[in-house]
């Protein structure tokens, strides 16, 4: 599902794309909307049939072999390039050794994150930030998981998604928490630059932003749909936030099923 920012403080814009296909969601709010999983699973990366995703959208021989699989890309500070191990040195030279921004948002309260720099603000909307503010940047993606470590010891790295789909997030003071947590973590901050230099990791001076998600309603009590039980999902759609279709009969977390085959009506 694509999403990407509303105009001018509109709405964030959701495509929803089968095959070929794209389709407008934010047009089809109010509604019906019928899923059904054909029971096919293709691996996003080779593209062979498989009868089981493994990390949201690979076959099993991918998940084993392609470093974007690698334990080190949930934590970072793991990185274990210069060891030699790396599973593919050159896809890791193209991804994992670029700038990196460190942000606070606000999906469920407070929360730490991290994300490379061609990936704002996309990281955002797929997590259901209402607000979000670049605090850091660095120059490599094992520098800022070592970063996200000091703000772990202060401040959550994950969302609650019930109570992000339930709207439940009242806004708050971004520019306020980055300066109370950089005041906290000045002595860790500045270990890891006498290790990586001054200008490994530099403070991002960038005003918060805040995003508008297309609901009508939000849910109560959350359902949740999973078509590896239940293969047809239907329901009027009543939202959407971060990666979710919110339904009247539930939600579905679409990123969950990538590489699943699905007829949409």
């Amino acid at each position: 599902m694509a999403v990407a920012p509303g105009e001018q403080g509109g709405a964030v814009r959701y495509t929803l794309r089968a095959g070929e296909h794209r389709l407008d969601l934010n047009a089809r709010l109010g509604q019906p909307l019928r899923l059904e999983w054909t029971g096919a699973i293709a691996c996003t990366h080779c593209g062979r049939a498989t009868k089981k995703s493994f990390a949201q959208g690979y076959c099993y021989p991918c998940f084993t072999r392609l470093a974007q699989c690698d334990t080190c890309i949930v934590k970072p500070e793991t990185c274990h390039f210069d060891a030699g191990t790396c599973r593919e040195p050159e896809w890791a030279e193209r991804h994992c050794f670029q700038p990196h921004v460190i942000y606070l948002a606000n999906s469920s309260g407070l929360k730490v994150g991290i994300t490379r720099g061609t990936q704002v603000p996309t990281r955002w909307l797929d997590q259901g930030a209402i607000q979000a503010l670049p605090i850091l940047s660095v120059e490599t993606r094992q520098q800022s998981g070592l970063v996200e470590m000091l703000f772990k010891e202060e401040v959550a790295d994950r969302t609650n998604w019930r109570a992000m789909l339930k709207g439940e997030v009242e806004p708050m003071d971004l520019l306020a928490e980055r300066d109370r947590l950089l005041a906290r973590l000045e002595s860790g901050l500045g270990q890891l630059r006498q290790r990586f230099g001054v200008d490994a990791i530099r403070l991002l001076d960038e005003p918060p932003v805040s995003f508008d998600y297309p609901v009508l309603e939000f849910p109560r009590k959350i359902v949740s749909h999973n078509f590896d039980k239940k293969p047809e999902v239907t329901g009027t759609l009543l939202g959407l936030k971060g990666q979710y279709l919110i339904l009247d009969s539930g939600v579905i977390n679409l990123r969950k099923f990538t590489g699943y085959e699905v007829a949409v009506s």
